[in-house]
């Protein structure tokens, strides 16, 4: 346990440095966008998507620096839809990880544009993956982006806005859960395996893992 809570720890801290160096300072103008970028980014958060895409890339053989763009590209996606989330119009939140979320401190109107910002930064930074024999920029910019549209994350938000006060069925909790959990975990792991030039087969197996990963992970989630 000693050596996995290393592990996690060292991963941790290789992507929030990534993270320091591909996210705009906050001297650059207009400065309260990219200080509130750099306010939700660095929250205190596990860093559990970004270390899944190093991951995969190791377990695929291929070089974990290759995998530090698509890292921080989930992770900045990850926030973004924290900060849309905590806003008034959904989940009303005033608090994240013991801090005032991004709408309490900037106010609601800069908060979605906080959001907005580091969802065209995520795919920025996704520029600067390098391409494989099997994958190139294309295959990867497509597996990012149908991710975080409406068929996934965007499509789990609304089915759970839809839902609320309504007492859902199994399959329906299962489908927000698949959209709005399971789908970046998923793709997290499927963009460090394809830097490494993974298999067809060695994809699916990532896949799998992603999908029930972010399953269990949601129950988790919902019990504690």
């Amino acid at each position: 346990m000693s050596d996995l809570k290393a592990y996690l720890k060292g991963q941790q801290v290789l992507v929030d440095d990534a993270l320091n160096r591909f996210l705009p300072r906050v001297t650059v103008r207009p400065k309260t966008v990219h200080q509130g970028m750099r306010y939700s980014v660095f929250a205190g958060g596990k860093r559990l998507r970004p270390i899944l895409t190093l991951a995969a890339a190791e377990a695929c053989g291929g070089e974990m620096q290759n995998g530090l763009p698509p890292a921080c590209s989930v992770e900045i996606m990850h926030t973004y839809s924290l900060v849309h989330d905590d806003l008034p119009s959904m989940d009303d939140d005033d608090l994240r990880r013991g801090r005032p979320t991004s709408h309490k401190v900037y106010g609601e109107g800069m908060a979605v544009l906080i959001g907005d910002a580091l969802l065209t930064e995520a795919f920025t930074i996704l520029a600067e993956t390098p391409p494989t024999k099997r994958y190139d920029l294309k295959d990867i910019f497509l597996e990012f982006s149908i991710c975080g549209g409406s068929r996934k994350l965007i499509g789990g938000q609304v089915l759970d806005l839809e839902g609320e006060g309504k007492e859902l069925s199994k399959a329906q909790l299962v489908r927000i859960h698949e959209n709005k959990t399971a789908a970046l975990l998923t793709t997290s792991l499927r963009l460090g395996g394809m830097t490494a030039n993974a298999t067809p087969r060695q994809l699916d197996a990532l896949t799998d893992f992603g999908y029930n990963l972010g399953l269990a992970f949601q129950v988790i989630d919902d019990i504690l």
